[in-house]
């Protein structure tokens, strides 16, 4: 079939379709026109020496490379079937190949011959149909292939399907036939979770199927965890069965005694990007109070009576901190929590989060005890294997109750830098109202009216945010500590005014370091620098300003989005002709009691 294809400004016919079929009758004309008969379980191909060059650099270095093959009319291959052979050839020539009907068997044939005469595209269109219809019958077979051809993306969704259906997998007589180098791959993955004594049942089979005993059998035991098996069964079912050294079995269980649960090389399932911590994946609030709420996937309709779950901060009294618990279906790999504090006022929370996998031995993945929080927190860590998360509340600046809106955990590709304490180092700007951060002090028409990211909104009356000299400072609090090192700074410059200022930060509001002081007249657009450090706080004091006795500011960002060049290069030029702003800040905002109720809300109970 031919069409027009075109465009605006150009127009050409294709006819694809037709050459495709040319080359199919060209094909099917059997010995007219061919120059070269291929053997195959001595079924002869009569074909075409330069279709078949210039489709693959196999048969290019074959028929023209001056080997004894590119003298001879015939030429025999071996190790292959005629039949994947037949299929093979048939998309050298026409660019096609059905395979929905194919035996996958057939399929890993054309697979094998694909890869060894070098046709990619085949072998790329080849992996994705596989792919797209993995079974447990034949997931072994193709995970084999994939490996032998470092096929990586099918390794990859072979080697996801065979975690989703571990127990299936091991107990399925297709694991009898993975390679050696498969097996090997497939169990040591932290992902492939089942019961370690079903697995290793499945590879004790495996050696004793393929006679693999001894120093050779070592590589793959070695895969088994036999830490994770009980002290029981490694008595009395793996030390009888002989496959695995008494040293090993002695190791495992010194390994047992003498480490915590949480250091052992647990495995578990992993669903990247899939939030774990909902009711219909199994999770379960089992301590804390009001604990209908916080799994229940609403995070927008709460208020001062509904809508959270909480925990009196302390201890109890067996000693153990009072916290809310999350039991999470099985034990799953994590790198990522969300948490909504909750944030209908001003407070401020600190706390820190532990995960388990038998509910006993807690290990501490997120300490933010010191730190000031609110809202939204994005908190990442080293994967590890997690059933139970803990969330223990340590301060609220209001009261002595710890209150939680939402928990969401993930397991993440790709994550932020982060620290020990899982303090991120962001390369997104922080202080912006998406972000979760606050403008706590300052006077302005609108709240946050600094960190709102509205930059070309501001004239004299409205879009800055300012404070009276020697009076108060504008503070920014983010919602979580950083790893900060950079911020910018817009000065109100609708005027040729001028401006000095200091920056102070802090993790508590009480104990501030001072990171920049502007002491030379400035004005529009500051680059900043200082010494990366966690950052809560942000207080920018105004010093001085060549036109009255207030110190205005437009807009705040941290990290810096871009460099110092490119700020400079955003300055406003000094319109002379502009007159000054009102000079009292009264005029420039509302009343103070307008402001006040503008920020106050309901407490939580």
């Amino acid at each position: 079939m031919s069409r027009w294809v075109g465009d605006n400004d150009k127009s050409s016919i294709s006819a694809v379709d037709q050459l495709s079929e040319c080359f199919e009758d060209l094909l099917k004309k059997g010995e007219d026109l061919s120059d070269i008969t291929f053997v195959v379980d001595n079924k002869e191909f009569y074909l075409h020496r330069c279709v078949l060059a210039s489709r693959s650099s196999y048969f290019r270095a074959l028929l023209f490379g001056g080997m004894r093959e590119s003298q001879e009319d015939k030429v025999e291959l071996r190790d292959t079937t005629d039949a994947a052979f037949s299929k093979l050839i048939f998309f050298i020539y026409t660019g096609r190949i059905e395979l929905q009907l194919l035996d996958k068997d057939l399929v890993l044939d054309i697979l094998r011959l694909a890869h060894r005469y070098g046709l990619e595209q085949l072998v790329s269109l080849l992996s994705k149909f596989l792919n797209s219809t993995l079974r447990l019958r034949d997931v072994c077979k193709i995970f084999n292939h994939a490996i032998m051809f470092q096929l990586d993306d099918l390794v990859q969704s072979t080697s996801d399907f065979m975690d989703r259906h571990a127990t299936e997998i091991l107990e399925s007589e297709e694991l009898l036939h993975l390679s050696d180098d498969a097996l090997i791959k497939l169990i040591s993955r932290n992902s492939f979770c089942a019961s370690e004594l079903v697995i290793f049942r499945a590879v004790s089979a495996w050696c004793e199927y393929h006679s693999v005993t001894g120093s050779d059998a070592e590589p793959i035991l070695e895969c088994v965890r036999l830490p994770l098996i009980g002290m029981k069964e490694l008595l009395h079912e793996v030390r009888p069965m002989g496959i695995a050294s008494p040293d090993s079995i002695m190791d495992a269980i010194s390994l047992k005694v003498e480490s915590r649960d949480m250091e052992l090389p647990h495995r578990g399932v992993i669903f990247p990007d899939r939030n774990m911590a909902v009711g219909t994946e199994g999770a379960e609030v089992i301590d804390g109070e009001f604990i209908q709420f916080l799994l229940d996937g609403n995070s927008t309709d709460y208020n001062n009576d509904k809508g959270f779950s909480r925990h009196i901060i302390g201890n109890s009294e067996s000693g153990e901190p009072k916290a809310i618990v999350i039991s999470l279906a099985q034990p799953t790999i994590l790198n990522h929590l969300k948490l909504l504090l909750w944030d209908k006022d001003d407070r401020a929370y600190s706390y820190y989060i532990e995960v388990s996998v038998d509910g006993k031995d807690y290990l501490k993945v997120i300490d933010y005890a010191n730190y000031f929080c609110r809202s939204w927190q994005n908190l990442y860590f080293p994967q590890r294997v997690v059933r139970f998360i803990r969330i223990v509340g340590t301060a609220n600046t209001a009261n002595n109750v710890f209150h939680l809106v939402a928990l969401e955990a993930y397991f993440r590709e790709n994550v932020p830098e982060f620290d020990q304490k899982g303090i991120i180092k962001p390369a997104k700007n922080v202080a912006c109202v998406r972000e979760g951060a606050t403008v706590i002090e300052g006077v302005s028409r609108t709240r946050d009216t600094l960190i709102s990211g509205q930059l070309g909104e501001y004239d004299w009356e409205q879009g800055y945010t300012c404070h009276q000299l020697g009076v108060g400072a504008i503070v920014v609090q983010l919602a979580q500590p950083y790893l900060l090192g950079s911020m910018r700074l817009l000065l109100w410059d609708c005027d040729d005014r001028q401006y000095t200022f200091d920056i102070y930060v802090s993790t508590d509001r009480k104990t501030w370091q001072l990171v920049v002081k502007k002491e030379q007249l400035c004005r529009s657009w500051q680059y900043m620098e200082f010494p990366a450090r966690p950052v809560v706080f942000f207080q920018v004091v105004g010093t001085h300003n060549t036109a009255n006795e207030v110190f205005h500011a437009v807009h705040f960002e941290s990290p810096a989005q871009v460099g110092p060049e490119e700020t400079e290069a955003r300055w406003r030029p000094s319109p002379s002709q502009f007159e000054n702003p009102n000079q009292e800040v009264e005029e420039n905002t509302n009343s103070e009691e307008t402001e006040d109720e503008t920020l106050s809300n309901p407490e939580p109970t």
